[in-house]
């Protein structure tokens, strides 16, 4: 039975944590398997840190007791109670392992279920990821470059041994590179992202050609820097197979989220004002005239779409945006890295390459 310090064991098998901090630490940074059932909410910690601060950690401790008494406690053990039940394998889990899992740990106790505990807490998890991340960062890697629209995370997602960084981090790179999941804190996104190296523990890996920032998630210095160093092989498809991949992904998959989660009358703003913002992100790399000649084609483009439902009516703006602006600045990148460059080839032929 692991004693709650084998922590690289717990982190690779997703072991379910029952993490008793407050939600604002929550948010700051968590681990993938964590579900957060607070001791104190945020208010009550805040309460209970000022007087540890004024009066010393007995004042402190009474304090919290009182703030957390009666049905609030009830009520907190009773959804600790839900969830060890729930995933009898999990662990209790503290900033550090100290009096909140001890004290929530106690009073499960007394509700006739015994739960063990993280052992250093959340601290303890957080320095495992990243001591996994610099251990794995220093295996061999792959990078898969080529303009947007040819199938790079495609291809790394169908890898055995590949990280898709853009999924971790819910975001596509690109100024359309949004999704209607929240980005994660950066600490949060850190810890997934050692949690998949963990797992896959691969000799090998395969990454996108990404750049330091993915939306508001940047890359960890130790793997941005075995990244700026490793062999690209690049992905080369003709452009009208390139456009019918982001026609599907940013337009026919976009509206169908966005419609799904919204309903469609509100669903159809929140995606127009999706592929507006995107625009608008570039506009002064575009030049406020064609920022302006795009965008009424963008416009047009929409009406046309909810008349029509058809989607491949906004190439009418995508490709020359693709042709202008993202193929030379991403040709310009790739010039910088030529000797890096170790394969040219379509999707089906850099899958081949990279399965040697």
């Amino acid at each position: 039975m692991n004693d709650g310090t084998d922590y690289r064991a717990i982190l690779a098998s997703d072991t379910p944590l029952i993490d008793v901090r407050a939600p604002i630490e929550f948010a700051q940074g968590a681990m993938p398997a964590a579900v957060n059932l607070p001791l104190m909410n945020d208010d009550e910690r805040a309460a209970v840190g000022t007087c540890y601060k004024r009066q010393g950690p007995e004042a402190a401790l009474a304090l919290g007791h009182q703030l957390v008494s009666g049905e609030t406690r009830e009520a907190r053990i009773n959804a600790w109670r839900e969830a060890s039940l729930a995933h009898p394998e999990g662990y209790l889990c503290c900033a550090r392992g100290g009096q909140r899992s001890h004290i929530s740990q106690a009073w499960l106790k007394e509700a006739g279920i015994d739960y063990p505990l993280i052992r250093g807490g959340y601290k303890a998890l957080r320095q495992t990821a990243i001591q996994v991340t610099i251990e794995q960062s220093q295996k061999p890697m792959v990078l898969i470059g080529g303009c947007t629209g040819n199938g790079k995370t495609l291809l790394v997602k169908q890898h055995a041994q590949g990280i898709d960084l853009e999924g971790l981090a819910h975001h596509r790179g690109s100024s359309f590179g949004r999704t209607l999941t929240p980005q994660l804190s950066q600490a949060s996104f850190e810890n997934h992202l050692a949690v998949e190296l963990l797992k896959k523990d691969a000799a090998r890996w395969v990454l996108e050609d990404e750049g330091r920032m993915i939306g508001s998630n940047h890359l960890p210095e130790c793997l941005r820097d075995r990244m700026v160093e490793a062999p690209i092989v690049v992905v080369e498809d003709p452009f009208e197979i390139r456009l019918e991949r982001l026609r599907e992904e940013y337009f026919d998959h976009m509206w169908a989220d966005f419609s799904a989660a919204y309903g469609e009358e509100a669903g159809w703003k929140e995606y127009s004002e999706y592929l507006h913002h995107g625009l608008f992100a570039i506009r002064r790399r575009l030049g406020l005239q064609r920022f302006a000649e795009f965008t009424a084609l963008l416009d047009a483009a929409l009406v046309e779409q909810q008349r029509t439902g058809s989607t491949d009516v906004h190439f009418s703006w995508l490709a020359p945006l693709l042709k202008d602006y993202y193929d030379p600045m991403y040709g310009y990148q790739l010039e910088k890295k030529a000797e890096k460059i170790v394969y040219r080839g379509t999707f089906e032929e850099i899958a081949e390459w990279l399965d040697r």
